[in-house]
């Protein structure tokens, strides 16, 4: 008997350290050791602030976390008003395709507002309504919005829909902002179960050609500013850089894409069939989508150009190049002209569609919400 309740005793103790550990790893000290990986050679090319955050995520994520939050770069979705029942019934019941959403940097699926926005597109239009991460937990999901790369990004993004036997015969997306350049990263490597319509909120889906909120010389706002805008330029195409920051990865300086760095190292040419081979299955997989819905905000101080949500670019020419007034539509850049990856095809298919909100970034009501739903996403 005795001996019976000394291993019961000592069974307990063992739970309840258990239970401790488990909790200590969801509270303060998380940590993300894999992140110091390459925190020496991102110092060594000259990212002090970059290879500081990195140490710091790998014993202590959720001060990062923190810091994200509080920085100007985070867009993360509140928890909005909901119109009545009478205003927000559902449409087309029981017709629609699964709906996969994608949030915004600084943001995780696990936060309250991802979570209102997939159960309320699930419920207005009657459908299996999912926000895929692309970490386990709200902390890796939100770190991951900057120290998980876009390749990698994309390949956890298709691991896990295709482990989802709900998506399996296709799904539709909703994806805001950052979002966007992983849904368009897998539609183009991936594609399979198929994006069926892919409605692009706010998108960088042809990256960005600067970060206004973290202007380089600028005043710094915090830790998470400091480490995006000191590898603005040459340092964004680095190769260990490109491997550690999504934001270089999503940065396209007008300046510098003819260089090889650029076309060498940056994960956004390789999307743009820019990059060191050319890949004909992006094009494809490109047009395998049946629809891509494009809002814009128009006055978007985020995305610059925000006319890069409707497929714009800054001019690829040096001398024409002045930050603020030559924006070449889609129709006239190269990537469209030499229908690099299928946007050319898909234009002309018709499967492009545009849409603004008149507001900054992400600035959106319930109601124009619904209506999305209804107008791309119903059917």
């Amino acid at each position: 008997k005795i001996l019976s309740h000394r291993c019961k005793y000592n069974m307990a103790i063992k739970l309840v350290v258990l239970v401790v550990v488990a909790l200590a790893s969801l509270s303060h000290g998380y940590t993300m050791p894999h992140l110091t990986q390459h925190a020496d050679s991102v110092e060594a090319v000259g990212a002090v602030n970059l290879a500081k955050l990195l140490r710091r995520a790998a014993v202590d994520a959720e001060s990062v976390v923190e810091d994200i939050r509080k920085s100007p770069l985070a867009a993360v979705q509140p928890v909005r008003t909901v119109p009545t029942k009478e205003t927000s019934g559902k449409k087309n019941r029981g017709t629609a395709p699964p709906l996969v959403l994608a949030h915004g940097m600084g943001d995780s699926c696990f936060n309250a507002g991802m979570k209102q926005l997939t159960e309320e597109a699930g419920t207005h239009i009657d459908t299996y309504s999912t926000c895929i991460p692309t970490g386990n937990n709200e902390i890796e999901d939100t770190i991951n919005g900057f120290l998980l790369n876009l390749d990698r990004s994309v390949d956890v993004f298709a691991a896990k829909v295709r482990n989802d036997t709900n998506l399996r015969d296709g799904f539709n997306v909703f994806a805001l902002s950052q979002g966007n350049l992983i849904i368009r990263g897998y539609i183009q490597r991936y594609n399979d179960p198929p994006v069926k319509t892919f409605v692009s909120g706010w998108g960088p889906v042809l990256g960005v050609a600067g970060f206004p909120n973290c202007p380089p010389g600028g005043t710094i706002l915090g830790p998470i500013c400091s480490a995006v805008a000191e590898i603005l330029g040459d340092l964004a195409y680095e190769k260990v850089i490109q491997e550690v920051l999504f934001q270089a990865n999503m940065y396209r300086d007008p300046l510098l894409v003819n260089g090889s760095l650029y076309h060498n190292n940056s994960m956004l040419a390789d999307l743009n069939n820019r990059g060191k081979a050319i890949n004909m299955t992006y094009n494809s997989n490109f047009l395998k989508t049946n629809k891509w819905v494009m809002i814009r905000g128009l006055k978007d101080t985020e995305i610059w150009p925000n006319e890069g949500e409707w497929w714009s670019l800054p001019s690829e020419d040096p001398a024409k190049w002045n930050k603020d007034q030559d924006i070449e539509p889609m129709n006239t850049t190269s990537l469209y002209r030499t229908d690099a990856f299928g946007l050319k095809s898909a234009d002309q298919a018709g499967k492009i569609l545009y849409t603004s909100v008149d507001g900054n970034h992400m600035q959106f009501t319930m109601t124009e919400f619904y209506n999305w739903c209804d107008l791309y996403l119903s059917h």
